[in-house]
């Protein structure tokens, strides 16, 4: 115990924590289970119950995302809305309009809204080019949406700088890979039509500075046919063999 910080002081800002605790919960629709309710009350275990109930949301998370029938990731984005990126190298906010690429901005409002995008390594840089992401790092996350496809979208806005779009090998066959547009790409990637859904609008300066000298080693594209040993070893398998990905810590929606 730090000097100055006695027992009886630790104990009363325990109860006053309690207190304000129980009060929370009273004012919420949430209910506890008894022994859990018991514990906080106690004030001996409210470090345990907070970490009880963050690994019951972890483990919701992870049932819905194991099943891509759930509505929860199903769900209809709104009009317009912004993604929050926190990455390691700092923050990105990306916007997205439904009108850009209905289908497109559904599923990634979809995934973010359900955690599938949290920890994901950026793992294909072409410096100066595009960066790619999109792969969970849970295996059976991954290969549980490998294959779940959606439709494609019309073609409207151009890949120019900042601009984000899926990507894909064979038409409607768009999963959850996305890529950043680092440059201008629209005389590439306007004739596929790779089919921009969201633009970048703070934090560009991180997206350039995202680590890509691994280039394609890191499973590369999904054309290429290499990314088996990526959805089989997933972000153990990364962190291994490419340790200085940089990824997104958390991705989060305003709406």
């Amino acid at each position: 115990m730090a000097s100055g910080f006695s027992r009886t002081r630790a104990s009363r800002v325990s109860r006053r924590l309690g207190q304000h605790f129980s009060t929370a919960l009273r004012a919420s629709a949430f209910s506890l289970p008894y022994n859990m309710t018991h514990m906080y009350r106690t004030g001996v275990g409210l470090l345990s119950l907070v970490l009880m109930l963050s690994s019951s949301i972890a483990g919701g998370q992870r049932s819905v995302l194991l099943n891509p029938d759930d509505p929860a990731v199903n769900l209809r984005a709104p009009d317009e809305c912004r993604i929050v990126f926190e990455t390691n190298k700092g923050h990105m906010v990306l916007e997205m309009r439904r009108e850009w690429a209905p289908h497109g901005v559904d599923r990634f409002y979809s995934l973010v809204r359900a955690g599938y995008y949290d920890e994901a390594r950026f793992f294909r840089i072409r410096a100066g080019t595009w960066a790619q992401f999109g792969v969970n790092g849970d295996p059976a996350i991954a290969k549980a949406w490998r294959n779940r496809t959606i439709p494609d979208d019309p073609f409207r806005e151009p890949n120019v700088r900042g601009t984000v779009a899926y990507a894909f090998k064979d038409p409607n066959g768009r999963t959850t890979q996305v890529f950043i547009n680092l440059r201008d790409n629209r005389e590439t990637h306007d004739r596929e039509p790779f089919v921009p859904f969201a633009k970048v609008v703070e934090g560009m300066d991180v997206a350039d500075s995202l680590y890509a000298e691994y280039g394609e080693r890191a499973g590369g594209g999904i054309r290429a046919g290499h990314q088996d040993v990526l959805f089989d070893g997933g972000n153990a398998w990364l962190h291994k063999e490419f340790p200085r990905l940089d990824y997104i810590i958390k991705a989060t929606s305003d709406r």
